[in-house]
């Protein structure tokens, strides 16, 4: 078959990716429906175009290919063997186009769609558990997609559109994201129970100033928040080991290998005891963040609107800190005397 030349290029070998998907895609599924029926007429009525329409589009179709389609006897076509193997690949790529539109408008669904949520590991035992929990019972065949992450890997997911909201701390300023305060909570210093300042129930940060440390990895945010109030207290902590997770660091405590600021815990773990510190004043606050001008789906917009009414009430509640006790009577340098 031969066609006329067209003053408009051809995609031809050299043609970059981007360019050939541009030229072909609005074609496949055009393509398809005239190799279904083989008429194109009635393909033709089929999408809703004209025929004349439809039949241009074919013949430009093979131009760009620079392949022979159809074998063509007056409306009437059939397929050339270069058409069939054409039209596998086609049937199976428009297959996947429409697979990927159902997901899509399925996450999308006000009453069964998806959020992706993250947060840090530390509000896993019960925090968002409890969150998902009340949320649910409202939206009761809502789907959560739950990512579990330190603070700035769950910004950079955010960021790259992997996330829809993160639960995080400390809360991020960035002109890329919005983020709202939630909610705050204590950190305690976590000592061995033989320690010697496991008799006491308040301390000063400075009162630890010689003790080893064990700490999360530098890039978490409590660990950035453990040296910044290290550093308000007058020290930059020893550290002897650093971990990934906080009930990890409670086991280290307890083995005797050093102390932590940790947040309280689910669930009270023996052999190590929790003192409030007393100054400076140890919380980390806790916020949602999302990425700016990225507009939320249905579940996802419920979900923030959920989040929000929880500021203040965001946490659960903790096993009771210690009991006020009595400040020890310090020497002149305000070292501790008991």
């Amino acid at each position: 078959m031969l066609h006329k030349p067209s003053s408009q290029s051809r995609v031809s070998p050299n043609s970059n990716e981007e360019d050939i998907q541009q030229v072909l895609a609005p074609r496949l599924a055009q393509f398809a429906a005239v190799a279904r029926h083989e008429h194109v007429t009635r393909a033709a009525h089929e999408l809703g175009v004209p025929q004349s329409t439809l039949s241009r589009a074919m013949v430009r179709l093979e131009q760009d290919l620079d392949v022979t389609l159809f074998a063509r006897k007056g409306r009437t076509v059939s397929l050339t063997p270069a058409g069939r193997t054409f039209l596998t690949t086609v049937e199976r790529a428009l297959a996947e186009v429409e697979k990927a539109a159902e997901s899509v408008r399925a996450d999308a669904d006000p009453t069964s769609g998806k959020i992706a949520f993250g947060f840090l590991h530390t509000m896993g035992s019960e925090t968002v558990p409890a969150l998902i929990r009340a949320f649910r019972a409202d939206h009761p065949h809502i789907r959560f997609q739950l990512v579990q992450n330190y603070g700035e890997a769950m910004l950079e997911r955010l960021r790259a559109g992997d996330l829809d909201l993160c639960l995080t701390s400390p809360v991020p300023e960035a002109p890329d994201l919005v983020a709202r305060r939630l909610d705050e909570q204590r950190l305690r210093l976590v000592v061995p129970d033989d320690h010697r300042l496991a008799v006491r129930k308040r301390v000063r940060l400075a009162e630890a100033a010689d003790e080893t440390f064990v700490t999360l990895e530098p890039g978490y945010g409590l660990r950035r928040i453990t040296d910044d109030l290290c550093a308000q207290a007058g020290f930059r902590p020893r550290v002897a080991f650093e971990g990934e997770e906080a009930e990890t660091l409670r086991g280290l405590v307890a083995a005797g290998l050093g102390v932590a600021l940790l947040p309280p815990p689910a669930v009270a773990r023996p052999g190590v005891v929790e003192l409030t510190v007393t100054a400076p004043r140890a919380a980390r606050e806790i916020g949602v963040a999302w990425l700016d001008g990225h507009p939320d789906t249905p579940p996802v917009a419920a979900f923030k609107r959920f989040l929000l009414s929880r500021r203040g009430r965001l946490l659960p509640e903790a096993a009771p800190e210690p009991a006020t006790a009595p400040e020890p009577a310090t020497g002149p340098a305000g070292a501790a005397t008991d």
